[in-house]
Parts: C-alpha cells; structure tokens; sequence
C-alpha cells in the first residue's frame, strides 16, 4: 500500500451531461475550480458536441477557456474534453486544454444510439482526429463504452473487448478507460476482463476503470481491478451521471466515496476529502435533487 492512485474527475462532463437541470458555463467553471481547488490533477471539463443533441455541454468553449487560466497557479494540472470528430477538434483547438477524449463501444447497437455510427466508422473518424493531436502533441485518451454489458445487446464477450482495446492503443490512445456504462459488472467480470487484457500484452498503466454505481457495485470493482496493477480510475463528484443513450444507466461513482476507500486502503490521491464533500454538498444545490454520494450524505469522516 502507500502507492498513488489516479483520479480522474469527469463529473463536469459525464456527470452533467444527463442532467434535467442544465448549468451555465459560470457555474460549470465554478465546479473544475472548486475540483482543482481539492487536488483532482485530472479533470474532463466538457464536450465539444452539438447543443443540439447534449445540451448540457453547450458553451464548453467558455468553460475550457476558463479551466485553463487555472493552470498559472496550478501548473500541474491536466484537463480534458471530449471530443467527437474533426469539427469538435476545431473548437478543441480554440483552448490550451492537455488532453483529447475520444469514445467508442463494444457493441453496435450502443455505438450507433450514442454517436450514430459502426464501431469501424468510429474508428475511422479517430484516425484523422488522432494524426492531428500527435502533430500538435497533444494527448488523445480513448473511451471503450459497454464493456461489461450494453442496454441493447446484453453480454459483451471478453474477446472483443480485448480487441477493441487493441485497436485503440494502435491508432495511438495513450490509455483506454473502460467502461461499466450501464453498471452491471460483478468483481468476477472485471478480474476476467483485466486478466484477459494484460495476458494479451496490455499493459496495466494503459488502462483505466470508468465504473457505474448503477446496482451499487462500482467499489468493489475498484478493488477487484487494483489486484491487477491498475491505478487510474474515472469517477464523479457527488455520484452524479449516467448516459442520455443507455437507459437504465444511473450515476458514476463518486470520487469522495472513491477517495475515502483508497486512502483509508492505505493508498495516496492527493486529493482533499472534505473539500470534495464540501463540493459535492455545494452541486446538490445546483442540480436540485439529491446526490448519490454516501460518504457526503453520512456527514464525511474526521478522524
């Protein structure tokens, strides 16, 4: 114990993007500095999609632009958005953000709900996207959706998240978050799929573990992965999220329930715990309903 884990924060993102109440760019930015604030050194502020079809992420430019004049007392400091296609890089390409996300699934039904198209087609729209980080220097980090179960398809086969996971690292991800979208993955599940994926030659440094809280599992599939050396894991303030295209899907795990387990594990964040209660108590109040966050419901821990 004593090794450092890596959070990264995706709440101004994934945790709002399926909120009834959609927030403005001032409050927005108000959260990632509040996060910065805390000690979270990665944080994925927003998404350069079309309004149209995720209203909760419009005006990410302000928020990115915002997110980034941070970084002159946090140097440190690595933010994020995702990023769809070439037209979402233009607007990328407006900020100094750190970091590209990039998000694929394992299944073809998911794919084509949440970003209308094959997985294939999706892999080719990486490509140039890609080409054009790696010339400019910029991190691309890939996402690999359903990887333990899809809402529309049901199983998903080891075999092919190993392969899909394979397919991202080629084209140049430096990791590949996997994710429980719908939140159906047993500790059983994750320690197969990790197995099956460092036995085919990934390294567990290249991958992350993005997991749902939907039947209250998402901890024990924490711990279930740092058996396998894996030390980076997506989570959300206050517990909130969920996919607009994956029904049933409930929130992210919240990163104060996260940040209280590793380290009362023995494991270092570096992240403030009762900030981030402090933060995930301020957010209720801003989404107006309440959060799915036990350690800031249970009035957090002092000792």
């Amino acid at each position: 114990m004593g090794s450092k884990i890596q959070v990264i924060e995706v709440g101004p993102r994934d945790g709002l993007q399926n909120e009834n109440q959609i927030l403005n760019a001032k409050v927005r930015s108000t959260l990632v500095r509040k996060l910065t604030q805390a000690g979270i050194k990665r944080i994925e502020v927003g998404a350069f999609v079309s309004p149209k079809w995720v209203p909760q992420m419009e005006d990410s430019l302000k928020v990115a632009k915002n997110s980034v004049k941070l970084k002159d007392k946090f140097p440190q400091q690595s933010y994020s958005a995702l990023v769809p296609n070439l037209r979402g890089l233009d607007d990328f390409l407006k900020t100094d953000l750190d970091e590209v996300s990039l998000f694929t699934a394992c299944t073809e039904s998911f794919s084509k709900r949440n970003i209308n198209c094959s997985i294939e087609e999706s892999f080719e729209r990486f490509k140039p996207v890609i080409k054009e980080c790696k010339s400019k220097k910029i991190k691309v980090r890939g996402y690999l959706s359903t990887v333990f179960g899809c809402p529309f398809e049901g199983k998903v086969s080891v075999s092919r998240v190993v392969k899909y996971t394979h397919s991202l690292l080629e084209l140049g991800v430096h990791e590949v978050s996997l994710g429980d979208t719908i939140g159906v993955a047993t500790p059983l599940q994750v320690k197969k799929v990790m197995s099956a994926l460092i036995k085919s030659g990934v390294q567990p440094s290249k991958l992350a573990g993005h997991y749902h809280n939907t039947r209250g599992t998402a901890l024990s599939n924490v711990i279930a992965s740092l058996d396998f050396g894996i030390k980076k894991f997506d989570s959300c303030v206050g517990g909130l999220g969920g996919c607009p295209y994956a029904p049933g899907a409930a929130g992210n795990l919240a990163t104060e329930d996260l940040v209280y387990t590793l380290e009362q594990m023995g494991f270092k964040t570096g992240i403030d715990l009762k900030q981030l209660i402090e933060i995930a108590r301020w957010l209720q109040t801003q989404v107006g309903h309440p959060i799915a966050s036990h350690v800031a419901m249970s009035g957090g821990w002092n000792r």
